[in-house]
């Protein structure tokens, strides 16, 4: 079984450098976007003809032109990229064919796709195609043939069958999850919750390894690079960059009341999104399907894509005038806003108005992004949204009993419940529950 273990082994590596490097185009393409937007409006205020106006539309600009190649990449290159994929993978592997699901065009239109639809602000995460392309390399890896580059290597051809290509395409698939999350474990235990029905335990410490490779890649790569730039800290794991809860709270038993308000909200509001979502989603497929010629019908889905971060814009600009916080909140990159709102310590920092406009703004257009003609996932507009009702709900606690500094008081912090929250929000839509307690815990301890 060694070839096996090696080719798990190989499988882990691959997805802990595709994780990184999707990461680092992510964060550089932001920071690009920012930056040219920054720039625009220090050339304007040197003119003294600062036009606020002109710089929303710049930025408004650069997002659009994000997303349009985005919706692009899987409309008119990989239609099977779209939207995550993630629903793609676990129909086959409970025994659905899906035409071109695991081709060469895919893996490069959902690359692009993710990368593009979440540097442009769009409310979504690159998660879900994460694990179609942690899927993509196990399959691909694992058969080392491809029709459409008319390669085949006469290496590893007993795996060249359908169980050992479904059990590759598992650790694939865990091994995405594990990479985002920073979680061997979580990875596993969501292959096992989530995606595979045809397990036995062999499979299960394959595919462990493979996650704790694809995990053991992306950290050491990030220990060493930022934004593509060495830092000289090679094999040096920052605490700060993966602990968002430097120690645990101790807790008291009044905090059980909210924490079960919470899960009961997660469930109900969980509820609410996955129905609306399924509305929204069956409307646009009769919409679509009413629709006869093909190349107006994808004309019509990119422009849907527009559509929807041209309302994120407005939604920003009018908080701009109404809640400037509730404008940071939106703006801000997803996975950066959560680490703000889990934030302990922070207790006034967002008020009433900021956090529920950015809950109804977030709900309402990540639902709606959803299904879009984009590669996307949505991990981060659940843990998003949780995190924005959880911090409600510890905002109103220290309304009533006042901000604690005491030892036996310290549980009443807003940034805790924000996490109690985006965990149940986020079982709430996915109806997850082992294996996202043990991703939440590797995040946040």
């Amino acid at each position: 079984e060694w070839d096996r273990w090696l080719l798990m082994g190989l499988i882990g590596t691959a997805v802990g450098m595709l994780g990184f490097l999707i990461h680092q185009i992510i964060d550089s393409l932001i920071k690009l976007k920012w930056d040219l937007v920054e720039n625009y409006l220090q050339v304007s205020k040197r003119k003294s003809d600062g036009n606020i106006h002109m710089t929303w539309l710049c930025a408004l600009g650069l997002g659009l032109a994000m997303v349009v190649l985005s919706s692009g990449s899987v409309l008119f290159i990989c239609p099977a990229g779209s939207p995550s994929g993630l629903p793609e993978i676990i129909g086959y592997l409970n025994g659905t064919s899906i035409q071109h699901l695991f081709n060469i065009k895919t893996f490069l239109g959902t690359f692009v796709s993710c990368v593009l639809a979440v540097a442009s602000g769009l409310f979504c995460g690159p998660e879900g195609p994460m694990i179609h392309l942690g899927a993509l390399l196990g399959c691909g890896l694992s058969q080392l043939q491809s029709d459409t580059l008319g390669i085949h290597l006469p290496i590893f051809t007993r795996f060249r069958n359908s169980a050992d290509k479904r059990s590759f395409i598992t650790a694939g698939a865990g091994a995405g999850i594990a990479s985002v999350f920073r979680a061997p474990v979580g990875g596993l235990l969501f292959t096992l919750e989530e995606v595979s029905s045809f397990w036995d335990i062999r499979l299960a410490w394959q595919t462990f390894f493979c996650c704790l490779m694809a995990t053991f890649t992306t950290d050491l790569l990030s220990s060493s690079l930022y934004g593509f730039v060495y830092r000289g800290h090679f094999g040096f794991f920052e605490a700060e960059k993966r602990i968002i809860f430097w120690n645990l709270l101790d807790m008291n038993v009044l905090a059980f009341i909210p924490t079960i308000l919470l899960g009961m909200l997660g469930g109900l509001l969980g509820a609410l999104f996955v129905s609306l979502n399924i509305k929204i989603n069956k409307s646009r497929m009769q919409f679509f399907n009413s629709i006869p010629k093909l190349s107006l019908r994808k004309t019509i889905k990119l422009l849907e894509t527009v559509l929807i971060l041209t309302l994120l814009m407005f939604c920003i600009s009018l908080c701009l005038f109404l809640c400037v916080a509730a404008a940071a909140l939106l703006m801000e990159n997803g996975k950066q806003g959560i680490t703000y709102l889990f934030k302990r310590g922070t207790h006034e920092e967002f008020g009433y108005t900021s956090l529920c406009s950015a809950l109804a703004f977030y709900f309402i257009l990540s639902c709606w992004t959803a299904g879009s003609a984009v590669s996307s996932g949505l991990v981060i507009p659940m843990l998003y949204t949780g995190a924005l009702y959880g911090r409600i709900i510890g905002l109103t606690l220290v309304s009533i009993f006042g901000v604690q500094t005491n030892e036996y008081g310290a549980w009443i912090d807003p940034g805790l419940f924000a996490a109690i929250g985006a965990a149940s929000f986020f079982s709430g839509v996915s109806r997850l529950t082992i294996s996202l307690t043990v991703i939440m815990v590797s995040m946040l301890s």
